[in-house]
């Protein structure tokens, strides 16, 4: 008999997401083990017990899934799990906390069609300002795009706070390749005169960029809004704009909202979720791997 796909997954928080498990169950994982309140010093004992618990031919049908709120952890367990592999012994692994990767993908990739589609241009060399930046989903959409080319800069309410976190990427998931800069949320009237793309990613429920503010940016091109609670995080951006001129925009900007971002977040998380099952050799997905399945959707589904 066949053994069952089952897929370990690991949180620091005190409930694993029900969303997650969801998609791993629709994704073809027949079941998924919820571990709460892991700390990174347990992802070698739990890593190893997966591993030993089958032959090196069943443990395709093993994988580990990382959660959690907090990016930086989630790619230090990811690490670790990694190094705690004893080959042949060795499972796939995919990090997704908070779905902030696979969120921050469906985002990047969403905004460079509109880029290609309306504006006849690329990420590269493009000036961003990541507002709300500071959280989980601006972290990751910060450092795609300036992977990709893209200028970046990471707006926080305090300086001290956007400028740490620039770092954090630059230097940990950036791996040192990118340099992501930082402003602060007082001075975006400022920054906005030269940015070419917006992206939303603070608290629900708060306007980050007024109506004012677009009608004052003479090159945006596109703003994309991850919060579905009005009041919208883009002035005249709603959760179902896909490509949508915002009304006011000077510079026939368009806008993305968080129903159509998240469409195509659903749809890397479920091929990645998929690609641990079908891949013949194990697998360590994150943020860089979300992106390219973003991309691979859009490309198929324009």
């Amino acid at each position: 008999m066949e053994k069952p796909f089952i897929l370990h997954m690991l949180t620091t928080a005190k409930n694993l997401s029900p969303f997650d498990v969801n998609m791993a169950m629709d994704a073809g994982w027949v079941s998924a083990v919820p571990y709460i309140n892991v700390e990174p010093s347990e992802v070698q004992g739990l890593v190893q017990d997966a591993i030993f618990s089958r032959s090196a031919k069943n443990l395709k049908r093993t994988g580990i899934f990382i959660g959690g709120r907090d990016t930086k952890q989630a790619m230090d367990m990811l690490k670790i799990a990694k190094r705690s592999m004893v080959p042949p012994f060795e499972v796939s692994v995919f990090a997704d906390p908070s779905g902030a990767f696979t969120t921050a993908a469906g985002m990047v990739a969403a905004v460079e069609r509109e880029l290609i589609a309306k504006f006849n241009t690329t990420l590269e060399g493009k000036s961003i300002l990541a507002l709300g930046g500071t959280g989980p989903v601006g972290q990751a959409a910060a450092v795609i795009a300036a992977r990709a080319g893209a200028n970046v800069r990471i707006i926080g309410r305090q300086l001290e706070r956007a400028q740490s976190v620039a770092d954090l990427c630059s230097n940990e998931f950036g791996e040192g390749k990118i340099t992501i800069s930082a402003g602060a949320d007082a001075d975006k009237a400022e920054y906005i005169k030269t940015a070419d793309v917006v992206f939303a990613t603070g608290a629900a429920g708060i306007e980050l960029l007024s109506a004012q503010l677009i009608a004052s940016a003479p090159q945006l091109k596109v703003a994309a809004d991850v919060n579905a609670v009005p009041p919208a995080g883009i002035a005249g951006v709603d959760a179902f704009h896909n490509g949508t001129p915002i009304a006011g925009s000077i510079s026939g900007a368009v806008g993305i909202g968080a129903l159509a971002i998240g469409n195509v977040k659903y749809q890397a998380q479920n091929l990645l979720l998929k690609k641990m099952l079908n891949s013949e050799k194990p697998v360590y997905l994150h943020f860089e791997h979300a992106f390219e399945v973003a991309r691979e959707y859009i490309k198929a589904n324009p």
